[in-house]
């Protein structure tokens, strides 16, 4: 069996240069029954590894992962796919790999149209819709971005002077739409009488031209502190709150707070532990085709929230609404 370590980008794929050489058709127990073979991962990241957003939060998974499971599973990747080009990357990767991985509800009608054709092969699918069913051979991972943006919420209310909060989602997908209505669900809970504008859509996640304008509109209708869900698109918040002097809260990569003044705080969701899940539980033989959240009410939490130069009355309010998620005292959809 040969193996190879591969990035392949959309135009890689358009001229049919997607290079993979794991062998294909295992059911994905090779390195659990003491074969001795290795599991191969092919991994279909929707958007750019350099997003500095979901993307980028999964490939930091993806790193650790190769790395920790260094000889028992080898793994490919692919970034930047076209939408038309979905399924024909899921394609070639479920002829060469034993467990697919597909970032980003975006991608969910293909690898639910491709996992079917290949029924000895394990699919993941990280970020779809909430709601969505498992298949046989297709697990369902939610980093429950809807508890982040309750969180995020929650912080963009307390930090607010104006009492007047908006969120911008990049694009109306059923997990970004369910997130803004956490959004507002936080800011509530945490300032009754917030005033929740509402939610921008800009139709893209790394379009920083079009963030920027949603974002200037919602500062102009009177908010002082924006949540997002957002990869690159976050530049264009950020430039407009320091244009009109609002703030945004940051993530799903936190970043330091003082570096930018522009932001209240920061997010963190873990994409990339998803990932580590998937190849974990294949490695040991334990993966199930099932719906796993993750986030606040997991073993091992991959939602925060930091607030920078929090007032300690805002950051014990915001310390109980995250405990109250931990305990299930608090339901995000």
């Amino acid at each position: 069996m040969v193996h190879s370590r591969n990035t392949v980008t959309a135009a890689a794929l358009t001229a049919g240069l997607f290079l993979l050489t794991a062998c294909g058709g295992d059911d994905g127990s090779a390195a659990a029954d003491g074969s001795g073979d290795t599991v191969e991962v092919g991994v279909l990241f929707a958007g750019s590894l350099s997003d500095q957003g979901f993307m980028q939060s999964g490939h930091l998974g993806y790193q650790r992962a190769e790395k920790t499971h260094a000889g028992k599973a080898t793994f490919s990747k692919a970034e930047q796919i076209a939408a038309a080009d979905y399924e024909q990357a899921l394609v070639r990767f479920a002829t060469s790999s034993d467990l697919v991985i597909s970032l980003g509800g975006q991608t969910d009608a293909a690898v639910r149209k491709v996992a079917p054709r290949f029924p000895k092969v394990k699919f993941v699918e990280i970020g779809g819709p909430a709601d969505g069913k498992p298949l046989a051979n297709l697990a369902l991972y939610d980093p429950q971005q809807a508890q982040a943006a309750f969180l995020s919420g929650a912080a963009s209310a307390l930090v607010s002077e104006k009492d007047t909060v908006g969120f911008v989602g990049g694009a109306e997908l059923p997990a970004i739409v369910n997130a803004s209505k956490e959004f507002a669900n936080g800011a509530k809970a945490a300032a009754p009488g917030v005033k929740i504008l509402p939610p921008q859509y800009p139709g893209d996640f790394n379009d920083v031209a079009k963030a920027k304008q949603s974002a200037l509109a919602d500062f102009g209708a009177g908010a002082d502190v924006l949540g997002q869900i957002l990869n690159l698109g976050n530049k264009g918040l950020a430039q407009a709150a320091t244009q009109r002097g609002g703030k945004v809260i940051g993530g799903p990569i936190p970043g330091t707070c003082g570096t930018d003044p522009a932001y209240a705080g920061y997010v963190t969701t873990d994409i990339g532990a998803e990932i580590e899940y998937a190849v974990e539980h294949a490695l040991a033989g334990t993966w199930k085709a099932e719906n796993v959240k993750f986030g606040l009410t997991a073993d091992e939490p991959a939602n925060d929230i930091e607030l920078c130069d929090a007032d300690p009355a805002d950051q014990a309010t915001l310390d109980g609404l995250k405990q109250q998620i931990a305990d299930g005292k608090i339901t995000t959809l």
